[in-house]
């Protein structure tokens, strides 16, 4: 069973910085994507950002310009900076990786809980 390690989330007042990381025991050359999803009760799960294997980053209209997601091929991690927080960001925030054979993975799950 592959799992996903999360860290990072917390509690910021709005205008605040977060980074969240995820690390995934898997070879590289297994993956395909990696991303960040974030749900809040009642809600379905909603992508924030995706970034593919080979470097093309893909974000919801909501975080664009303010957060940024990256990777770290040689430690198979993968970061979201998350700048100029809202409190509409809070959310239980899960990171996900999926793999050349087109399996998906999920993390834990990190909170991030944003003051107004």
């Amino acid at each position: 069973q592959v799992q996903l390690v999360e860290s990072g989330g917390g509690l910021v007042q709005a205008g605040g910085s977060l980074r969240l990381s995820c690390a995934a025991p898997i070879r590289i050359f297994s993956i395909n994507a990696m991303g960040w999803y974030r749900q809040t009760p009642g809600k379905q799960r909603e992508l924030v950002a995706t970034i593919t294997i080979g470097g093309s980053t893909n974000y919801a209209d909501s975080v664009k310009g303010r957060f940024t997601i990256s990777r770290d091929n040689a430690k198979n991690t993968v970061y979201l900076q998350m700048n100029n927080l809202k409190p509409e960001d809070t959310a239980v925030y899960y990171c996900n990786v999926v793999t050349i054979s087109t399996i998906s993975y999920w993390g834990q799950g990190t909170q991030v809980t944003v003051s107004s």
